[in-house]
């Protein structure tokens, strides 16, 4: 049984008409290169871990791991129980309702190859990086959080609350030790740390397309938990 190279850590709740697409998508443009994906279900209700199995037997149980948990437990730890799994040496964090489109993997990894990075994170902001779905409200939000992001913390990234990114194995482990938050804020968190510890980062621009299938999981809580997280990071994590 050969060791692949990168694991991709997919966290769902709700995905089951998504996830066939996004493993067919995966495969297709992965086809040359050594991967596995971590499947971390949080009991999802709608059958989920049903059509993650079905996928399994076509893919095989060395292409697609299971690793299912009792609830929602929060994307950070959701993160860390993949991590706890994983083989590869490299770890590829994306979302499984198709806004991240697998087609930018290849150019996460030729570009980490090149310049040797630690990271790399997909950037919705810069040189061609762009939203499609959302209505004006939803980009407006987006783009102000990330600018109050960059005012506060100047993160030296684009994207600071993306979720589309590669990372060394043992590097990822020690941000997600490292940070505090939860939700969405645990990714700005993690990118903020990154660079406080001058990890070597580098930036692929991608399309982020709003969810086909299901409900978006970002409601007024999660702003309120982002401006509250924001607020932690700039007072306290120096």
């Amino acid at each position: 049984m050969d060791t692949p190279k990168y694991s991709i850590i997919l966290p769902t709740y709700n995905e089951k008409e998504n996830l066939p697409i996004c493993i067919w998508l995966i495969e297709k443009y992965l086809k040359e290169i050594s991967y596995e994906v971590i499947i971390v279900d949080d009991a999802s209700p709608d059958g989920t871990q049903d059509v993650a199995k079905l996928l399994q037997k076509e893919y095989g149980e060395n292409k697609i791991l299971i690793k299912p948990r009792a609830g929602k437990l929060g994307l950070g730890t959701a993160y860390s129980h993949g991590l706890s799994f994983a083989r590869g040496e490299f770890i590829i964090l994306m979302d499984a309702d198709l806004s991240h489109h697998p087609k930018f993997i290849p150019e996460m990894i030729a570009l980490q190859q090149k310049y040797m990075l630690d990271i790399v994170t997909g950037t919705r902001y810069k040189n061609g990086g762009g939203v499609s779905g959302w209505d004006l409200k939803r980009k407006t939000i987006s783009k102000g959080a990330n600018f109050l992001a960059q005012f506060l913390l100047n993160p030296g990234v684009s994207d600071l609350t993306g979720s589309f990114r590669l990372y060394k194995k043992e590097i990822l482990a020690t941000l997600i030790a490292e940070s505090v938050s939860k939700g969405y804020v645990f990714q700005m968190e993690m990118m903020f740390r990154a660079k406080k510890s001058g990890y070597r980062i580098g930036e692929v621009p991608i399309s982020f397309v709003d969810r086909f299938f299901g409900e978006s999981k970002l409601g007024s809580q999660e702003i309120v938990d982002y401006a509250k997280g924001l607020l932690y990071l700039f007072a306290f994590v120096w």
